[in-house]
């Protein structure tokens, strides 16, 4: 019988092949995260994304500057990441330049994730920030103190994160508490974690972080934005939770679908 297939039969056989292969290839796309450090990052939060991301098979980890970012290189990448140290600072590092390149990078369709001063980086509430939340602080004072407290993981967390819903301790570090911001043009953030204990130290209000939201999750222009007010890279048991995270604001998990 195959000495009557046709002779181009085989190659035929190749391209479906090839075909195949190259379906798979698109599913097992490398991530590509560009990871800020520079002047206001501070902490074990670098390091630790670093440790927690290089155990991945489809994440690929660049630290990157201020400068850089400044000079347009999150073109080459799918996601950006800003850990622990001081917003503010973070923000200066970047320059009035390089917080409009992560604007631009997120609203054409990149992803933020945000961590403590990358969260209140995130947020629309700071003349500083690169504002692709909708989100502003319930206080100025926000030396609230460093500690575990306890957070409450909702069905939408945990289907975003992979991390089982309900209580569970989390690290704390002075991390933002938000409530929903005033900009018409970005649509309203969704929480997928809540406070339900506080830290309030130093004279900062009492009663205001509990039932806030831990984390959230937002969309600005065509990206996604994860804030996370807390430190889930540094508390143990949550290892998973930035892995999937980055996996969500680029649009690869099987939870991306809002």
């Amino acid at each position: 019988m195959i000495g009557f297939m046709p002779k181009n039969f085989f190659r035929f056989l190749a391209t479906i092949a090839l075909a195949v292969q190259c379906v798979g290839c698109a599913h097992s796309k490398t991530i590509r995260v560009g990871l800020f450090k520079d002047a206001g990052v501070a902490g074990k939060g670098v390091p630790r994304v670093t440790e927690l991301l290089g155990k991945t098979d489809d994440i690929q980890v660049t630290l990157l500057s201020g400068n850089e970012i400044a000079a347009g290189v999150l073109t080459n990448f799918d996601v950006v990441i800003f850990t622990g140290g001081s917003g503010s600072k973070q923000a200066a590092s970047l320059g009035e330049k390089g917080r409009g390149e992560v604007r631009r990078f997120v609203r054409e369709g990149g992803g933020y994730i945000g961590i403590c001063a990358g969260a209140y980086l995130a947020c629309s509430g700071y003349s500083w920030g690169v504002g692709v939340l909708n989100a502003k602080p319930v206080s100025s004072k926000w030396a609230r103190g460093t500690g575990d407290v306890e957070i409450e993981i909702n069905s939408k967390g945990a289907s975003l994160t992979s991390l089982p819903s309900g209580k569970r301790d989390v690290l704390y570090a002075n991390g933002p508490v938000i409530q929903p911001g005033d900009e018409k043009d970005i649509p309203a953030y969704e929480s997928l974690a809540f406070f339900r204990t506080e830290l309030a130290k130093n004279g900062t209000p009492e009663g205001v972080m509990i039932d806030s939201p831990a984390l959230a999750r937002g969309s600005y222009g065509k990206g996604r934005v994860l804030f996370s007010s807390p430190h889930p890279e540094q508390t143990r048991g949550m290892d998973d939770l930035i892995p999937s995270a980055v996996r969500w604001v680029s649009g690869t998990a099987a939870s991306a679908s809002r």
